[in-house]
């Protein structure tokens, strides 16, 4: 690792957010995020955040990385979706048995990792390890990641016994150009196939460990960062993003409305409406209510992980409840602003109207299921058994 510091990182992340404002339209356009921004975020070393020391990362607190998410988003939605995916695998490796993250980053350490856990796939226990075969949707940022982790269920004798992540090298799968959507356009989440590959047991992950908190990577990487909740951790990763296209959406909306006249002939100005001002006031309100809350509970986590405490399974349900209630109020408040923005907001290549379609977008990854996740909490609180392993 080099003398920069977690500091440093987010300083070059926000002197990089001008440059990616600037080629929003850009990406979008190409269905996928441009090399050189890639390449920028690299140096920047906004993709070490979370990767161990041994393998040149940060370790760092997982509040700096989500405030680097949301800075990034705000200033173009695919990349900073893309940026948070790609950003937190390396958390999820350094879980992994010490000699799988030798084969990711014992020459490179730059290297990327995309993800598709969704069980769309599935695996036959062999003799040292598993036979892969699937096709998985939804992975964002492939087209720059070399290894993929894929989730799916491990099968012996006809009958499933567990459910892993597997860890993929680039050889072994295809991506398919299937990415033509509405919103977050480019963030290139293709499909990526699997036919019939050995993924040996060393890169096999079992999720009913990583659930516990455990995973063989603890006994190289012990710091309290590799110690946070599975499902704390990377739905925060899919909320954090769409807090930031929700401030976005506000910058964009408040200096769009400080120009724009409603009636020229009358000379009145949207910003003098005052409906216009509470609806900022509101809009406000619930992005700064969403983000608080994120940082708050992954700070209490983080804070009982260092102190070498366990976190409590109610806290956990809170994280998740409030995760995606921060996605429900980042909606609300692009909401808000989108319908006082008035027919010159639509416009193709307009931001507004771009962080409106790539929060949605956001909004339906099923980390955002609210119903679940408040039922969770409910069924927590009411002292029922939670079933759901993603808390």
């Amino acid at each position: 690792m080099s003398d920069q510091s977690v500091d440093a990182v987010l300083a070059e992340v926000a002197e990089l957010l001008p440059t990616l404002r600037d080629r929003a339209q850009e990406t979008e356009d190409a269905r996928r995020i441009p090399a050189e921004s890639i390449k920028a975020l690299q140096k920047s070393g906004f993709f070490r955040l979370l990767q161990p020391k041994r393998y040149g990362g940060f370790e760092a607190d997982p509040a700096d990385f989500y405030t680097a998410v949301k800075m990034l988003a705000s200033a173009c939605g695919s990349t900073g979706w893309v940026s948070s995916i790609l950003g937190i695998h390396p958390w999820n490796v350094a879980l992994f048995d010490d000699r799988a993250q030798q084969e990711v980053w014992g020459e490179d350490q730059d290297t990327l990792i995309s993800s598709s856990y969704a069980p769309m796939g599935r695996s036959e226990i062999v003799e040292g390890g598993y036979r892969l075969s699937g096709k998985w949707s939804f992975s964002s940022g492939c087209d720059h990641g070399t290894w993929a982790l894929l989730g799916g269920p491990a099968f012996q004798d006809g009958k499933p016994v567990d459910f892993l992540t597997y860890l993929v090298p680039i050889s072994d799968y295809t991506i398919n150009d299937v990415w033509r959507t509405v919103g977050l356009r480019g963030t290139g989440s293709n499909d990526i196939v699997v036919e019939d590959v050995f993924v040996p047991a060393r890169r096999a992950l079992s999720f009913k460990d990583v659930s516990k908190c455990k995973g063989p990577g603890q006994e190289v990487n012990d710091s309290p960062l590799y110690k946070m909740p599975f499902g704390s951790v990377h739905p925060s990763t899919i909320t954090a993003p769409i807090i930031g296209m929700a401030q976005g959406a506000y910058d964009a909306h408040v200096e769009h409305q400080r120009k724009r006249v409603r009636a020229a002939y009358a000379g009145e100005t949207a910003k003098e409406d005052p409906f216009a001002m509470v609806r900022v006031a509101e809009a406000g309100s619930e992005i700064d209510a969403a983000w608080l809350q994120l940082i708050s509970n992954i700070n209490e986590e983080y804070a009982l992980v260092k102190a070498g405490e366990k976190i409590p399974f109610n806290l956990r349900l809170k994280v998740r409840r409030d995760q995606v209630r921060g996605t429900e109020r980042a909606i609300f408040a692009v909401d808000r602003m989108f319908e006082n923005s008035g027919g010159r907001a639509l416009a193709e290549g307009t931001p507004i109207q771009r962080f409106w379609r790539d929060a949605h977008a956001g909004r339906v990854h099923a980390a955002n299921d609210p119903e679940r996740a408040y039922k969770m909490f409910g069924t927590g609180e009411f002292g029922l058994p939670v079933m759901d392993g993603m808390v």
